[in-house]
């Protein structure tokens, strides 16, 4: 039986004041007090953490699953393995990156942290990257870690689309994107010749999601689409997420496919940003004709 080793790849800063979740304080244009931003990016990163956690325990059900049904069927079969990883930017990031998730007491499975260098995001993230290859993984996804509305099932959709990839000569990736022109899921096989090289912050103005995807045109590389995951960058996005994040945490009662982002529900509730509405407004089409 063949092993194809998975990894899923956690980007993350190390939840600091002021070096993280800028925009949703006065430093930029947001409201909340630099210790705030950082203890709802905190509560953020140990729920995507979790969530990712139980979407690769779902995984690895499902391999054993079909492992032994190809195992009484005598068929030839690949079983998968699943790795967590958490990347951050330099050694000392690692170090304390270690010592939070130590201090945090228990976690559902073994977590693996490494660290990225590089002169600009681009090279941080194919740093990471290589870093996985030469672990000798077969696949891999990435994602940030301020993304409390990530649901299991796109997590599990992305392997599954990744080994659909394993299959076929020279690759090809996936992503997801985020609500703001860019892309918050994204991954290749070993066998991609593909790299981050000129998507992020692009000298041209390109975002994200339109220079991967012109990459893997004038690559001639295959590109499967995931569902679309928002992020939280901006008072904006945060507002978004209050609405979401209270919505998951009803809905996680009766599904048992969704891991509700509780830190972040309770870290909300603290710091009383919880109840968000707009101004009424006539911003409709006429309907005169219809409500009658």
């Amino acid at each position: 039986m063949k092993v194809r080793r998975n990894a899923l790849l956690l980007f993350s800063k190390v939840p600091e004041p002021g070096k993280v979740k800028t925009r949703l304080t006065p430093l930029k244009d947001g409201l909340f007090d630099p210790g705030i931003a950082s203890y709802l990016y905190h509560c953020m990163l140990f729920d995507v953490a979790e969530i990712c956690c139980d979407a690769l325990a779902d995984l690895e059900r499902k391999s054993r699953d079909a492992a032994g049904d190809a195992v009484a069927g005598d068929a030839a079969s690949v079983f998968d393995e699943y790795t967590l990883i958490i990347s951050s930017p330099g050694a000392d990031q690692e170090r304390m990156m270690r010592e939070l998730f130590a201090e945090s007491g228990a976690w559902p499975r073994p977590i693996e942290f490494i660290h990225d260098e590089g002169a600009s995001f681009d090279e941080h993230y194919n740093d990471a990257f290589s870093q996985v290859w030469d672990g000798g993984f077969d696949a891999v996804l990435s994602m940030g870690c301020d993304m409390p509305a990530l649901r299991r099932s796109i997590v599990t959709e992305g392997f599954e689309r990744l080994h659909q990839l394993c299959e076929v000569p020279g690759g090809g990736i996936v992503l997801a994107p985020d609500q703001e022109l860019g892309v918050s899921v994204v991954g290749w096989t070993s066998s991609t010749d593909f790299d981050h090289s000129g998507v992020f912050y692009n000298q041209d103005g390109l975002t994200v999601l339109p220079a991967y995807i012109r990459k893997c045109k004038a690559l001639g590389l295959p590109a499967l689409y995931l569902p679309d995951v928002p992020d939280v960058d901006t008072m904006r996005d945060l507002d978004h997420h209050v609405t979401l994040v209270e919505a998951l945490v009803y809905c996680a009662q009766f599904q048992d496919d969704v891991t509700p982002p509780w830190r972040t529900a309770e870290a909300l509730r603290e710091v009383g940003y919880t109840d968000v509405r707009i101004m009424p407004n006539n911003l409709f089409d006429p309907r005169g004709e219809i409500d009658r």
